[in-house]
């Protein structure tokens, strides 16, 4: 059983369940409520429970102070247990990669075996479930591109812009 809560956000409707080992997902702004539930009921193979708990609160707080510009850091426990090895060995480098700064799909492959893992670096980025506090969104092509962003391109760009990085990237 997974505990999940629903919020709003001044940029729009987000969502947070944890396991008993921490924080399991984050379902970036959507439009509706509806839309949230739907995605979080879509990645659990077992039931959500709706409710808070102290973790989610502290979770939703933080979420919403970096979303304000408050705050570049987060501290709430996460559960990466639904992940490979590889993918959890890509979520750590990604949160090693600091508020205000960007890194390449190159410059985690580096660190997590090798240029030639490219590729399974962007489909581990891809993965993340934790979006914004496993920073997925910092990651862009070597050639200073957007590349990809699972919450699509224009979330990536907003991301982006209130840490002060999107003027790093080529137009495009």
């Amino acid at each position: 059983m997974h505990r999940a809560m629903i919020f709003h956000s001044p940029w729009g409707w987000m969502g947070i369940s944890e396991s008993d080992k921490g924080i399991r997902s984050i379902v970036l702004p959507k439009g509706s409520k509806r839309a949230v539930e739907s995605e979080l009921r879509a990645e659990s193979d077992e039931p959500v429970q709706q409710g808070a708990s102290t973790r989610l609160e502290v979770a939703r707080r933080q979420l919403l102070d970096y979303l304000a510009g408050k705050r570049s850091t987060f501290d709430v426990p996460l559960d990466f247990s639904q992940g490979t090895s590889f993918q959890r060995q890509v979520w750590r480098t990604l949160q090693r990669v600091p508020y205000g700064k960007l890194r390449s799909y190159q410059w985690i492959a580096l660190r997590v075996g090798g240029p030639q893992y490219a590729r399974a670096v962007g489909n581990a980025v891809g993965a993340n479930p934790l979006p914004i506090v496993i920073p997925c969104h910092r990651i862009v092509a070597q050639d200073a591109s957007l590349g990809g962003f699972s919450g699509g391109l224009s979330m990536k760009r907003k991301l982006l812009g209130l840490e002060g990085t999107l003027i790093q990237l080529q137009r495009g």
